[in-house]
Formats: C-alpha cells, sequence, structure tokens
C-alpha cells in the first residue's frame, strides 16, 4: 500500500502541473523548429516510444494510447490507468566541417484512462504537439564604407521560442465483438515567437553611414481545437494469436489566433501587420496493424499520411505591407512506424523473465521547405530506432505497473550541403502506474 500510494502522489504532482513542465522545456536547440508550427512532437506513451512508436494496432486493457482512441473500449473495469513521461536528448549539429552539441530535456506526456462501463471506456491527456527553440548568427561581407573607406560586414541574428500544447478528452467504445470505435477532443493553445535581426558592423562597430539595421517579430497566440476519430478492429485467431487492425482520422482547420509581425528600422518607420488564422493543422490519416502471440509477442508496423500542402501560413509582402495566409509553403509528409514487444514469461516468479523487451524503427519525410538564394530546399529527412525495457515495479509476479525506460538514436538529414545535419541520442522514462483500485476486496 505504501508503495502505491507514493506512486499515486508522483502522478497526481504531474499531473496537477504539466503546463509548468512544458514551460520549462521545449526540448529543442534545431534551427528547423523555425519553420512552420515547429518541430512536431512524438504521440507516443511510455511503452511504445522504445517499438518506433506504432500505435494504431495496439489494443490493450492496462494501457493508454491516446493515438488511436478506439482502444480505450478494451479498459480492465478493475483499474485506474496513468502513464506519465519525459525525456533527455544530446545533439550533434553537424554542417561541412563544423559540429557543435546541446542538451535538452522535455516534458512528453500525462495520461489517465478508466473504464466507463461495459466495453466502452475513457482517457483524459496532456502532451506537447509542437516544440520551438533556436538561437543563431550568420555573418557575411558586405563591402567597404564609400565615406568611411572601413570594411564593413552583415550580421543575421536568428531566435524563436515557444510550441503548441494539447490537452484531450476521449472515449472508446465496442458496440459489438471485434470492432471498436472512438473519439478525441482537444484544446490545442500555445504561443510562437520568433526575432529576425539584421545589423551592419564598421570596424567591429553597429555604426555605419551606409545602412541601416532591420528587426522583425514574429509573434502568434494560438487558442484552438483538435479532433480525432478512430476505428480498430480485432480478429481472434488460433493458439492464442490475435491479429488487429486500426486506423485514425485526425481533422484538419486553421487554427483561431492572431498573428503578429513588427518591422523596424533606423532609417524609416516601423511596420505593424495583423492576421488572423494565420496557421492550420493537416489532415492526418494514420493505419496500422499488430499481431499479437498473447502476453508473449507483438509486432506491429504504421503508416501515417499528413496533407501540410493544403495548410496555411502567414507571409508579409513587402510591397503593400500586408501579413496575409498563404498556402504552398509546406509539402505533404509521410511516416512509417515498424516495432516489437517480448516478454519471456509475464507470471514468472523470476524478475528477468517478466521484462518487457522492446525495438523499433521508422522515418519520416518533412514538411517543412526551406527557401535559400532565391530557390526552396526541401527540410531535412528523419529516421531513427528505438529499444528499450519494461520493468515492473514490484517482484510480484501479477504486477501490472512499470518503469518504462528507453533509449532512441534519430538524423534529420539536410537536402543540401548548405544545410545542417542532426544527430540525436535521447533517453526517455516513463511509468506506467496500473493498480487494482476498484477491486472489491472480500474479507472473512
Amino acid at each position: 500500500m505504501r508503495l502505491r500510494y507514493i506512486l499515486f502522489m508522483a502522478t497526481a504532482a504531474m499531473l496537477l502541473n504539466p503546463f509548468t513542465a512544458a514551460a520549462q522545456a521545449n526540448g529543442t536547440n534545431s534551427t528547423y523548429s523555425r519553420f512552420g508550427l515547429g518541430l512536431p512532437c512524438d504521440q507516443s506513451q511510455s511503452y511504445n516510444r522504445s517499438m518506433g512508436g506504432v500505435a494504431q494496432g495496439l489494443r490493450n486493457g492496462s494501457r493508454v494510447n491516446m493515438q488511436n482512441p478506439a482502444s480505450y473500449s478494451a479498459m480492465d473495469s478493475l483499474t485506474f490507468l496513468f502513464d506519465v513521461g519525459m525525456g533527455l536528448q544530446r545533439t550533434r549539429f553537424t554542417q561541412g566541417n563544423a559540429h557543435v552539441a546541446a542538451n535538452n530535456t522535455s516534458f512528453d506526456h500525462v495520461n489517465a484512462a478508466f473504464r466507463l462501463a461495459r466495453n466502452a471506456g475513457m482517457s483524459i491527456g496532456f502532451q506537447p504537439y509542437t516544440k520551438i527553440g533556436y538561437t543563431f548568427t550568420q555573418t557575411r561581407d558586405v563591402g567597404i564604407d564609400s565615406y568611411t573607406s572601413q570594411k564593413i560586414t552583415n550580421t543575421f541574428a536568428y531566435k524563436g521560442s515557444g510550441g503548441l500544447h494539447q490537452a484531450y478528452i476521449g472515449a472508446g467504445w465496442q458496440p459489438f465483438k471485434g470492432f471498436s470505435f472512438g473519439a478525441n477532443v482537444g484544446f490545442l493553445w500555445g504561443d510562437i515567437y520568433h526575432e529576425f535581426m539584421q545589423s551592419f558592423q564598421e570596424n567591429g562597430t553597429t555604426n555605419t553611414t551606409s545602412f541601416s539595421s532591420l528587426r522583425t517579430f514574429y509573434y502568434t497566440t494560438i487558442a484552438s481545437w483538435k479532433g480525432d476519430v478512430a476505428i480498430q478492429y480485432q480478429a481472434q485467431l488460433k493458439n492464442e494469436q490475435r491479429l488487429t487492425i486500426g486506423a485514425t482520422v485526425g481533422l484538419g482547420h486553421k487554427l483561431s489566433g492572431e498573428c503578429n509581425m513588427l518591422r523596424t528600422a533606423v532609417s524609416s518607420d516601423s511596420i505593424l501587420s495583423k492576421t488572423d488564422h494565420g496557421y492550420s493543422i493537416p489532415m492526418t490519416y494514420s493505419l496500422g496493424v499488430a499481431w499479437e502471440r498473447t502476453n508473449i509477442l507483438t509486432i506491429a508496423a504504421d503508416v501515417t499520411f499528413e496533407q501540410w500542402s493544403k495548410c496555411n501560413t502567414p507571409v508579409f509582402d513587402a510591397s503593400d505591407r500586408s501579413y496575409t495566409p498563404q498556402t504552398g509553403a509546406y509539402s505533404n509528409r509521410w511516416r512509417i512506424n515498424a516495432g516489437a514487444e517480448y516478454i519471456p514469461e509475464r507470471y514468472s516468479p523470476n524478475f528477468l523473465r517478466r521484462i518487457n523487451y522492446r525495438v523499433g524503427a521508422y522515418y519520416s519525410t518533412p514538411y517543412i521547405n526551406i527557401p535559400m538564394g532565391g530557390t526552396t530546399l526541401d527540410g531535412p529527412a528523419e529516421f531513427g530506432i528505438t529499444a528499450g525495457v519494461g520493468l515492473p515495479i514490484t517482484n510480484k509476479y501479477n504486477n501490472r505497473s512499470y518503469v518504462n525506460v528507453g533509449v532512441e538514436w534519430s538524423r534529420r538529414e539536410a537536402s543540401a550541403a548548405a544545410l545542417i545535419d542532426e544527430n540525436i541520442l535521447s533517453v526517455h522514462i516513463g511509468l506506467t502506474f496500473n493498480e487494482r483500485w476498484f477491486m472489491k476486496w472480500k474479507f472473512k
């Protein structure tokens, strides 16, 4: 009972304070986070993050799978389930022969799930949706000042922060054997802040007679909704085998919120432009399958398509000083995931044989396009491999709570030599807290 109480208090504290945790750790130093809505966050939970992020075909009454809300209908009637996770990562940025490294932390998710009625379950949760965080400069020679005959350099300074977060509530229902339906409805909010400064230096100072510095701020506050609908079909095969097919559709739409652009220069008036509904989120289609040998082996794969090409982004037109939403700045994104989990003997008295062993891999195409030198380059493709374990918290054969530890190596590979490659090593730690709170005890 004491262990159960400690775990509950720790989890409750994270549930009551997720917003502070997310604000303190954006989890990235990537220059690619300055495009669009930022870098997309992995929506996996503690256990399937180490399986390459597969989710659509996973269906288990003792785990939360918010990526396919139809899975909530499998919730165990005796438990109230929490899943909390965080991550640590080290990124090595490489451009030609130059390289630099950075460390980050991230708050990954907090989810809860419980049974509503027979063949019906419910989940609530919070997790990041995108993340933005970068600071970098570029310097180049401009020429010679015609008045002072001094060398002039031009410095471009970029800085950005913020990102979007989502809180959701969802339900799943199995109206008849094998078929389940579900939906998540959520609130999507956050700030997007970018700052660009162009300055000129003459012999190391910012005072020049021929050039004027320029500073531009982009600030957006978003408060909108997010919705997903899903289905799962599970077929019972021979020899305790099961096959589950799942699909989820994420509803794309324009995001509510005001986008602001402020441009200031020493030698001219400031420009302030505003627009509403400047950004969009895409229609998203996910399909997956999982084969399971009950309590021993699970093998799963997913494919996801995100229709970013039809999404808006605000663009400033210097000719008429307008700041308006436009399409065409993004590309459609594909993501493929595959993973497996092996449990030697779930109910063995031997601790090592009850450990859950997980591996996985994934690949995704970019959704961002990068303007450079009068042309547009593709953003970086991303691929990675994952591995991890689920460690039973107690040494009882019927233990249902786990500490999930995973390691992930990923790479964002630039499409041109002028862009930056990123190699990322991450460690993810999560707690799946699943105790029989609703069991009726009988005393003699």
